[in-house]
């Protein structure tokens, strides 16, 4: 999950205009991801060893995404999709099952997220996990310290969800995702509810938790905080591995001295694979499974993890990822911690209508 402002989504719209001029007649595969969410120079050698031409567009945003592909015909070949995003593609017969005698790099996945994606794709006979990450909390130690004292919990939810807490940590700032897919499970599971819950009264009892702590969040928004947490402007944020390890790369850089932390909280956190799926109606099906194939090579995933500070999900290329990223415990989590996180899920759409009143009051504070 890697968030993008306009301008860099429009450049990357020129990029794929540029990039889509390949002759008919030339094998090529139409690949579709998340913009800036995989190594510069993938793609470039996947065309050099196989001599198939690639043809790369991005997007920002999953729900977008879900829709283009529901239409049909969407001309893409392979595309990224999210686990929870999963069922209703399956459901919907947009993606085509895995041809594994063409996929003979499968077996350097790891189980243990392949059980993660089991939820979603039952017998992992649809996608291919790709990248994965987590939703935790990301802090300046320093800031937190000073107000909280040395024994804040900063292994804890209690850190956002105790009033006490985030009262004091308003006054440096704490942020949220703006992701009730994430944010609502999380409010369920610390309240010792079903983060999937499908009774009404359990949102009732999220939506109070999330409204007591709302006169102290300064913002809900999933790309802001990447920056704000770098530079000061917020001391706290509800966010993704990824994008808390981007913020301690840019303070890094601009050598600011901030102490940043991501912590995955002891009670549990949501975890969520990206997925490479090839769709029912690929023009390219057998240039898709290749570049699939391609991806889950050791080494050129774990180029791709080195450039964004992302997991993988294949067991054999962890000893090819560089130790800053491999040795982070909030990139890769210790096995004691893997047991603790929940895959997300879709919900019916009744509930998905329940979720998004109880996500709309709380965003407003009403």
């Amino acid at each position: 999950m890697k968030p993008l402002c306009s301008l860099q989504l429009a450049a990357a719209a020129v990029l794929g205009l540029a990039m889509s001029g390949v002759s008919a007649a030339e094998p090529s595969v139409s690949i579709y991801n998340w913009y800036d969410y995989i190594a510069p120079d993938a793609t470039k050698n996947f065309q050099r060893e196989t001599g198939v031409a690639t043809v790369y567009d991005v997007f920002d945003n999953g729900d977008v995404m879900q829709s283009k592909l529901m239409a049909g015909r969407s001309g893409y070949d392979v595309v990224v999709a999210s686990s929870e995003l999963l069922p209703n593609l399956i459901k919907a017969g947009v993606l085509q099952e895995l041809d594994r005698s063409q996929l003979p790099n499968l077996p350097h996945l790891d189980p243990e997220i392949l059980a993660k994606v089991q939820h979603n794709d039952p017998g992992n006979r649809y996608a291919a996990p790709y990248l994965w990450g987590t939703t935790g909390v990301g802090y300046d130690a320093d800031q937190v310290k000073a107000l909280l004292g040395a024994e804040a919990p900063v292994d804890s939810w209690d850190l956002i969800f105790k009033p006490e807490n985030i009262a004091k940590l308003s006054q440096c700032g704490v942020a949220m995702l703006d992701s009730p897919g994430e944010i609502i499970p999380i409010a369920l599971h610390y309240l010792g509810l079903p983060y999937n819950s499908q009774n009404p009264e359990d949102y009732r009892k999220a939506e109070a938790l999330l409204l007591k702590i709302r006169p102290y969040i300064r913002y809900f928004d999933s790309s802001r905080f990447i920056s704000d947490l770098a530079n000061g402007n917020v001391c706290v944020v509800l966010g993704w591995s990824g994008g808390v390890y981007d913020a301690q790369l840019a303070s890094a850089k601009a050598g600011n001295g901030r102490n940043l932390v991501y912590r995955i909280p002891r009670e549990g956190a949501p975890v969520w694979v990206e997925n490479l799926v090839l769709l029912n109606d690929a023009p390219h099906p057998q240039q898709g499974l290749s570049f699939i194939n391609y991806m889950l090579r050791p080494d050129v995933i774990a180029a791709t993890s080195n450039y964004l500070g992302y997991p993988n999900a294949n067991k054999d290329a962890t000893a090819l990822v560089e130790q800053k990223v491999r040795e982070n415990p909030g990139v890769y989590p210790s096995p004691q911690t893997m047991a603790t996180l929940y895959p997300l899920e879709p919900l019916p759409l009744k509930m998905e209508r329940v979720r998004t009143r109880v996500w709309s009051k709380v965003k407003t504070g009403s």
